[in-house]
């Protein structure tokens, strides 16, 4: 990837969400750049959790680095399946407003909607979290890659 006429190299990280993997965790967050908490726009509850357990974490185990908060599976906001499944617990969709409060809330640094199966701005998370991860880099200029979890 090249940020400002300038190659970097991206390690990602895909950390476990299962309860199982809360002790182990916390060792992958050791010199990562920035993080990108997800949840899902067709589950309140994984929104819930970015308040809850995930922006707490970051902030114990990797203080100070940029967030990039993502809400997945834009494609299903107006799924009619999927409006009528959330119904049946008396939810809905997560809305723009709400993970924009949400990014308000955490402090992170960037809101971005997404799909992965219609690839709508995919590109567009990984390229500002990239940025952010090199500006990271940039201000403690000690690294040769980026780490971005």
């Amino acid at each position: 990837m090249n940020i400002n006429n300038t190659d970097i190299e991206l390690e990602l990280w895909d950390t476990a969400g299962q309860e199982d993997y809360d002790r182990l965790r916390h060792l992958s967050y050791a010199d990562a750049q920035a993080v990108i908490i997800c949840f899902g726009i067709d589950s309140p509850d994984s929104l819930e959790n970015v308040a809850e357990k995930w922006a707490p974490e970051v902030s114990l185990y990797a203080p100070g680095v940029p967030v990039v908060l993502a809400a997945l599976k834009h494609d299903l906001r107006a799924n009619e399946a999927t409006i009528r499944e959330l119904e049946k617990d008396g939810q809905r969709p997560t809305t723009p407003e709400m993970g924009e409060a949400m990014c308000r809330n955490i402090q992170a640094q960037k809101y971005i909607e997404c799909s992965a199966k219609t690839v709508f701005r995919v590109r567009e998370v990984f390229d500002a979290t990239a940025k952010l991860a090199f500006a990271m880099q940039k201000k403690n200029d000690s690294k040769s890659c980026c780490i971005i979890l």
